[in-house]
Parts: structure tokens; C-alpha cells; sequence
């Protein structure tokens, strides 16, 4: 990581922001390219749906690679952008790029599986669980990847973590809101 150390609160949530562009835009990327084969390949388990027509094996893989390219182009734009807006902002390694769009993937799916289970249909909402289903992924997965960047972009200081958790419902709601409009998404949240 390059960065360092965020002062204030506004350089906490630039940062923030920055270190997870390559788990945000994954299942965005999913929804545009998605169709063709889901992933559970229409099985189910006690009548529901493994995960559902959502979950496709196109857009698991567009997402991916969309999150893993953006992390290559924020490398090469981080000191610029970095200092236009005056912080210190990280470049992202390889393997946490893997991690983070791979995660942030698996975090939603999970999340599918689990409103499977509870009888919740395609679209249905889990207050919570939708906003923050692929953070936990994303940063799972990013930290068993890459504990060395994970730790020093989250966890140094800890309110880049704390920011990404406040932050993300709030731009999650507002991009779904947004695909809602443009006919992308059939719900708004």
C-alpha cells in the first residue's frame, strides 16, 4: 500500500471508497452481463431454488473481471487521483483484486442461498444482509488472499473498515436505486 495513513474523516471515507471500487462494481457488472447458465443450474433443496435465475455463471465471471480490471486502472491513476483530492489512496495488489471482486461475488451468492432457505424469492429484501453481503465477501476473501495489504488498507487505522461498513449501505441503496430507474435492476434497493 502506498497510502498513508488517513487523517480526518473525509480521508477515511476517500480511502475507503478507493480500496473497495474493485467489490463495488462486480455485481453491477453482473446484472449487465448476466443470462445464460445460473450457477445452481436450476437444482433445488426442499423445494426452493439452490440460488436462483439471478445468479449466472456469465455474470459471476464479467463481475470478476470487472473488478480485477478496475483495480489495474486504479493503480495507474492512484497517485493522480491521490492528489487531486489531497489523500494518500492505496493501490491494490493482484491477489487482493482477486479477492475482493471474487468475494464480494460470493458474498451475494451466499446471501442468494441463504434467502432461498428462508423462503425469500428473487429480489426479496433482507435489510442488512443485501447492502453488506458482499463486503463481507469482498474483504474475507481479500484478507485470506493478501493479509499483508488487507491489514495495512483496513486495519491501520481500523476506521477505514468502520467507514467501508457505514459507506457502503448508503452507496449501495443509491447506485440500485439508480439501475432501478435506468430498467436495469426489478427493485430499487
Amino acid at each position: 500500500m502506498d497510502a498513508t495513513d488517513p487523517a480526518g474523516p473525509a480521508a477515511v471515507a476517500v480511502v475507503a471508497l478507493w480500496a473497495m471500487l474493485p467489490a463495488y462494481v462486480p455485481n453491477n457488472v453482473a446484472v449487465v452481463a448476466g443470462g445464460g447458465r445460473p450457477i445452481d443450474g436450476g437444482r433445488t433443496w426442499n423445494g426452493h431454488r439452490l440460488l436462483g435465475d439471478g445468479k449466472t455463471w456469465r455474470g459471476t465471471v464479467a463481475g470478476v473481471l470487472a473488478g480485477v480490471g478496475l483495480a489495474v486502472l486504479a493503480n495507474t491513476a492512484h497517485e493522480s487521483v491521490g492528489t487531486l483530492v489531497g489523500v494518500g489512496l492505496p493501490t491494490v495488489t493482484l491477489p487482493a483484486a482477486v479477492g475482493l471482486a471474487a468475494g464480494a461475488m460470493l458474498g451475494d451468492v451466499v446471501a442468494s442461498f441463504l434467502k432461498r432457505r428462508t423462503g425469500r424469492e428473487r429480489g426479496a429484501p433482507v435489510p442488512g444482509l443485501d447492502q453488506l453481503d458482499f463486503v463481507v465477501g469482498a474483504v474475507a476473501l481479500a484478507a485470506l488472499l493478501d493479509p499483508r495489504w488487507f491489514v495495512g488498507t483496513f486495519l491501520r487505522p481500523v476506521t477505514v473498515l468502520v467507514a467501508v461498513v457505514v459507506l457502503t449501505p448508503v452507496l449501495h441503496l443509491g447506485t440500485n436505486g439508480i439501475a432501478y430507474r435506468l430498467g436495469l435492476t426489478d427493485e430499487p434497493y
